[in-house]
């Protein structure tokens, strides 16, 4: 069974920390406003939730354990300052997509067998925080489900991931 023990500290905070970052990639190629930021934001809380009851897979179920703990949410919370530190709202996208990559190579050395459940995994919350808001439009009426930017974005998360465009 591939878990927190199978990679050391540093590794298991970038793949804890790789499924705030796929939201975070979509909510950055298109800012929202605040209320379209709250609805991407609770769209990434509710895949956490709905992995918690319907996934089988024990890697995706260890890290939304440890993103339950404060130890695991403090970690997650220091990495990514880490790592978006001093970013440029147009670096934020670009670093975040990095990080994917690096965090699906990870995967793919120390959890072969887990590797594309968690990959596609990552993408599906990646998916679900660009279809949270409208984008465009006026007073939350018209606009587009999924803006372009968002779309160009999804396409660039799921060639780090590995993962075919659009699946």
């Amino acid at each position: 069974m591939v878990g927190k023990a199978s990679f050391t500290p540093d590794e298991w905070n970038e793949i804890v920390q790789s499924v705030l970052t796929s939201g975070i990639a979509v909510s950055a190629a298109e800012p929202s406003g605040l209320f379209g930021m709250l609805k991407e934001s609770m769209a990434s809380a509710r895949a956490l939730i709905d992995a918690k009851t319907s996934q089988n897979d024990e890697l995706i179920k260890a890290v939304v354990g440890d993103l339950e703990t404060a130890d695991g949410r403090t970690a997650a919370k220091a990495g990514l300052s880490a790592l978006f530190a001093g970013a440029k709202p147009a670096d934020v996208k670009v670093r975040a997509i990095d990080a994917l990559k690096k965090a699906a190579a990870l995967l793919d050395a120390k959890a072969p067998a887990d590797s594309l459940a968690f990959r596609s995994w990552l993408k599906h919350i990646a998916q679900s925080v660009a279809e949270a808001s409208s984008e465009g439009g006026f007073l939350g009426f018209g606009g587009v489900t999924v803006s372009e930017n968002e779309k160009a974005t999804l396409a660039d998360i799921s060639a780090a991931l590995g993962l075919p465009a659009g699946a």
